[in-house]
């Protein structure tokens, strides 16, 4: 039975510290009323699915070893006929792993097109699959509705081997010809017709991914922020333009773990006092960001192997949950892939590792004993009888205020003392403490630093 009430510590109000936080939430609304960044409706939305599934698939599996970045020795479209592609298979792993939205891979590096495109002779119409007449990206976007999944799409405009383009630029000679001026202006306008392809055959996109970012029309790359305004308004942008609404950031590492802390705002580039992102602040975010713009983790399910293969080692269950501990624990959402065969279907061993951390995950927060919600800089509740120890606490904002506490400690009473069993700096959309077995009779929250007053949506804690 969960024990769930809201109290906060109203006679503290006389306290020193107390009076000095609710001078500092007075001073602190005063100066920065409008200035915190707040999420978009679908950022929030998205924040809240937590959970996704990415699914690499593409032709350089049908030719392995091959490396997109040699520009040559290209895998024949005739070798694509993944014969038992099952994209209802595909989101059976996400539902078991306890994704609600999905991302595929439409385009990668190799320059392969999986939906019925005229763009350039190299996709699935000139591969044997279905006589040449499949969309891997209209069955993938069907399934995921089909089984109650928001689709996203990944199609990158920085890569492109069989057109020969590397970072955005035309490096070597492909199918556009020589590099020159006049074949990067040729590369952009294929890059937004290939878009404006993917984002208006489909429906709305749940997410849609710039791996590697885009080179800005400025210098000499594709216009598409014109383009996701009028073809997809809501879709949440991973690396898009700028000075788009809706984006979303890399942490810096593609092991599924954020770094801590991280914010979910950085630097808006239209703002004037001249400060610049550093490498480390693009990973982190900054709390002194005015632009909403959280971390998405990516991980494979094998180390280094986006793409399927029989080389590699698995993540262990204890590092899945690592990984859910520092990603969605961290104020970001998880992103793992799946990678089917040749045969369009996922390997029945790796099927069964997503349903098993599936139950992983639904069996730490299945024994919640107690929780509550409340603003100010104290918040306290009590420990039913007889639940047994605490070992770990849920904490979020309500991000839709912003983000604003800077810094925090969590206590437990026990044997009539408190006694501190974490600590931190950002919460966000959640962050997640474990430490060793309490057996508290109440446990507060006490923030120590924030921005304007605290405004908390959850403070639960479990037992596993």
């Amino acid at each position: 039975m969960i024990a769930s009430r809201r109290e906060f510590i109203k006679s503290a109000a006389a306290s020193g510290a107390y009076a000095a936080l609710a001078r500092h939430f007075a001073l602190a609304q005063d100066g920065a009323r409008g200035v915190l960044a707040l999420p978009t409706s679908a950022q929030k939305a998205w924040a809240d699915m937590e959970l996704g599934m990415f699914f690499h698939f593409d032709i350089p599996v049908f030719k392995p070893n091959w490396n997109w970045r040699s520009f040559k020795d290209f895998p024949d479209p005739k070798l694509y006929n993944p014969a038992k592609l099952d994209t209802d298979q595909w989101m059976e792993a996400a539902k078991a792993y306890g994704a609600k939205y999905v991302v595929l891979v439409a385009k990668h590096g190799s320059g392969f097109l999986q939906w019925q495109s005229d763009l350039y002779p190299y996709g699935l119409k000139q591969s044997t699959w279905r006589d040449g007449k499949g969309d891997v990206v209209r069955d993938f976007v069907d399934s995921a509705r089909k089984y109650g999944l928001k689709p996203g799409l990944y199609a990158s405009t920085s890569t492109n081997s069989y057109l020969g383009v590397d970072e955005g630029a035309v490096v070597a000679k492909g199918w556009l010809g020589e590099p020159s001026p006049e074949t990067v202006a040729r590369y952009a306008r294929m890059c937004e017709r290939m878009c404006e392809e993917l984002w208006t055959r489909y429906g709305e996109l749940a997410e849609i991914w710039f791996d590697g970012g885009i080179m800005p029309p400025s210098q000499g790359g594709p216009d598409l922020l014109p383009i996701i305004e009028r073809c997809q308004p809501n879709a949440i942008l991973f690396q898009g333009p700028r000075e788009a609404r809706n984006l979303i950031r890399w942490v810096g590492n593609e092991r599924g773990i954020a770094p801590y802390p991280c914010w979910a705002t950085g630097r808006d580039i239209t703002q004037s006092d001249g400060v610049t992102e550093t490498r480390t602040e693009l990973n982190t975010g900054t709390p002194a960001g005015r632009k909403w713009m959280p971390g998405e983790c990516d991980v494979p399910l094998i180390k280094d192997g986006w793409f399927c293969t029989d080389k590699g080692r698995y993540w262990t269950m204890d590092e899945l949950m690592n990984m859910y501990d520092s990603s969605v624990g961290h104020n970001c959402n998880l992103l793992l892939n799946a990678a089917p065969q040749t045969d369009g279907l996922i390997k029945e061993e790796e099927m069964k590792m997503y349903a098993e951390f599936g139950r992983r995950i639904q069996g730490r927060y299945a024994n919640r004993l107690c929780s509550t919600e409340g603003e100010g800089a104290l918040i306290e509740m009590t420990v039913p009888k007889d639940s047994g120890p605490v070992n770990q606490v849920v904490l979020m904002e309500r991000i839709e205020r912003g983000e604003r506490v800077r810094e925090f400690e969590v206590e437990a009473l026990v044997g009539g003392e408190w006694r501190q069993v974490c600590n931190g700096s950002s919460i966000g959309h959640k962050y997640i403490a474990r430490f060793a077995d309490v057996n508290a009779r109440r446990l507060r929250l006490t923030v120590k630093k924030c921005d304007m007053e605290p405004q908390l949506r959850d403070f639960s804690a479990y037992r596993n």
